[in-house]
């Protein structure tokens, strides 16, 4: 083969990369007090995040701060959020930077804002429920989001943290063609968009809401490449923080979920420490990625409620002993 086309192709990817790298947009200077409104969570840098809230007719028993996935908004918690509500759990959700109705969709803002926010909107819904228990409920990003906020050393403190098929896949679960490929977008062309279509992945079984994501324009479809440099990120971190989260958890998966493989989450899972509190891990046999929303939800929901409310105490639908099966044998790290 002739060396000079190889050659070529590695001084452009070289140079390329030296032209770009992947846009952050980071939060400005601190110019107000971080407050939250009837609609919005509003962040020292005078940044609205748009806020949704499903309350029950009476005092809330518990109350649940929600954060969406990667490319998705705080509607995703509409039926969850109304399930949890008439079971007297009050449950708030929030368009995260770049996502949503907030400002820059599309833009990665760094993991370290993400976090700040999310400590921030826990602090201040907790402050609006005082002397009620407050739980983290993260979907898929969302879960990652969670396990690095509540392992940093200015963790808000809440009751207990719901991970729904949290986003583990790291780096170090990828091959060396989709680890490469995506530094060299990232830093070459951050700029390119890239979709799923034609991947051929089910996210979910519930057809009739895949139709309604597809619709919403408010669902990102069309990903820059550097924001999903910044996802990877997050993954990171959240598999690495795995091991330090020492708060009570409740970790969902699904057994035909195609967007988060098994093999790093059953890792995870089994890395996580048991002291001072044993975690909860359930899989769900006919589950998918988006388990809250699947057709199978209200069985999920219903196992989040009682974890809530009874913790300890084994789950309704013995999706924990399934967990406990297939985690045999697995070690973490």
């Amino acid at each position: 083969m002739n060396p000079l086309p190889a050659l070529a192709l590695t001084l452009t990817m070289t140079f390329s990369a030296a032209a770009c790298a992947p846009v952050v947009l980071t939060p400005g200077p601190t110019v107000t007090d971080a407050h939250i409104e009837p609609d919005a969570i509003v962040a020292a840098d005078g940044l609205r995040l748009p806020l949704r809230s499903w309350l029950p007719a009476g005092t809330p028993n518990a109350v649940v701060l929600a954060v969406h996935g990667f490319n998705d908004y705080s509607h995703a918690f509409e039926g969850p959020g109304q399930t949890l509500a008439a079971q007297g759990i009050a449950v708030y959700a929030y368009d995260q930077r770049g996502f949503g109705q907030a400002p820059d969709p599309g833009y990665w803002a760094g993991e370290a804002a993400l976090a700040e926010d999310l400590a921030t909107a826990a602090r201040l819904i907790a402050a609006r429920h005082p002397d009620v228990p407050l739980y983290l409920l993260g979907e898929s990003m969302g879960g990652a989001l969670i396990m690095l906020t509540m392992t940093r050393p200015d963790a808000p403190p809440v009751a207990g943290v719901v991970l729904s098929a949290p986003a583990v896949w790291s780096r170090s679960s990828m091959n060396i063609f989709e680890r490469s490929a995506l530094m060299f977008f990232s830093y070459a062309t951050p700029w390119l968009t890239l979709n799923g279509n034609g991947l051929n992945i089910r996210p979910s079984d519930n057809d009739a809401m895949l139709r309604g994501l597809s619709l919403d324009p408010l669902v990102i479809k069309d990903t820059r490449v550097d924001t999903m440099h910044g996802l990877c990120d997050l993954m990171d971190a959240a598999y690495g923080a795995a091991p330090k989260l020492h708060v009570p958890a409740l970790v969902l998966y699904g057994e035909h979920d195609e967007v988060v493989p098994s093999e790093p989450t059953y890792r995870m899972m089994a890395s996580l420490p048991s002291n001072p509190v044993p975690q909860v891990k359930a899989v769900y046999a006919n589950g998918y990625h988006m388990l809250l929303r699947d057709l199978q939800a209200k069985l999920v929901l219903a196992d989040i409620a009682a974890w809530i409310k009874h913790p300890g105490q084994p789950l309704p639908s013995g999706a924990d002993q399934r967990a406990g099966e297939l985690l045999q044998g697995v070690s973490g790290g």
